[in-house]
């Protein structure tokens, strides 16, 4: 395999269809697409100061590496990519790849970033940024520090662990998401979205978990949490916690120790379909 170590290279496309090489502790410097169309390369050491360094790239290791800030739009089009121990500081980083592996980095700005992409490992990622994961699909978390709104927005097939989410209008319009042992904060969680599980979860949501349809709670902390459940259908909830209040359920079960206010008053809804049960008035 070729070697290129303490490089610096600048200009539009420096190392354009670079292939079956190793590049070590090089910087590339101001000017466009550096290693477009590129394959089989590994990455060390390196540092991107500027825009779209791997478009239509495949099959790329990349460790101990730097995006900067201006690095942005950095990565798209490519397939078979892995990234750990590294710091990526733009936005809007990947967009319709395939294969995507993050292990132990950190995005500092990650608005717009992850976007239509398909086979996604996150593993021990911080992150801060809105609009993340947008339209993704085939994702797999473990570790997920993130802040930032519109989390996933349009995504399917999610399964999350031990992760955490500061984030309103998280889960939007999605399709089969599992989350375990996780904690979600935000307003207005998961409207729209199908087939919805969340197993040893806290959550704290205004008006969160509406117009859904299948959604699953299991030995879940819903805290702070008022007009829950609005126009759900197909509820299965084991609620641990105090729940403010429920509104409109359409069908289902929902067993909670206690509900400040249940609110049924759309007489379009046939209410014999939802159970509610509390603790308290067993």
């Amino acid at each position: 395999m070729k070697q290129i170590n303490e490089g610096y290279f600048d200009g539009e496309r420096p190392l354009f269809k670079e292939h079956d090489a190793e590049i070590i502790d090089t910087t590339f410097g101001k000017g466009e697409s550096p290693l477009k169309e590129t394959h089989d390369l590994k990455l060390s050491g390196v540092v991107f100061t500027w825009k779209y360094p791997l478009w239509y790239s495949k099959h790329v290791e990349v460790t101990d590496t730097i995006f900067e800030t201006m690095s942005r739009s950095g990565i798209w089009y490519t397939d078979d990519i892995n990234i750990h121990d590294s710091d990526l500081q733009a936005p809007k980083l990947f967009r319709r790849c395939n294969g995507v592996h993050l292990q132990n980095v950190y995005f500092s700005d990650a608005d717009e970033t992850l976007w239509t992409c398909n086979d996604v490992d996150l593993n021990n990622v911080q992150a801060r940024g809105d609009y993340f994961g947008m339209n993704s699909s085939n994702i797999r978390i473990d570790g997920l520090d993130l802040i930032g709104n519109y989390c996933f927005d349009g995504a399917k097939n999610i399964e999350v662990h031990n992760s955490r989410f500061v984030s309103k209008d998280a889960f939007w319009n999605c399709e089969n998401v599992t989350i375990y042992d996780s904690k979600i904060s935000g307003e207005y969680l998961a409207w729209n979205t199908k087939n919805l599980t969340l197993i040893n979860c806290t959550i704290e949501s205004n008006q969160g978990l509406c117009y859904l349809d299948g959604i699953k709670l299991v030995n879940c902390k819903v805290l702070r949490t008022d007009l829950a459940f609005e126009y759900c259908k197909n509820i299965d909830a084991e609620i641990t916690t105090h729940v403010m209040s429920i509104k409109n359920p359409i069908s289902g079960r929902i067993h909670v120790p206690s509900v400040g206010q249940i609110i049924l008053d759309d007489p379009e809804i046939d209410h014999s379909q939802t159970t509610i049960i509390q603790d308290e008035q067993e």
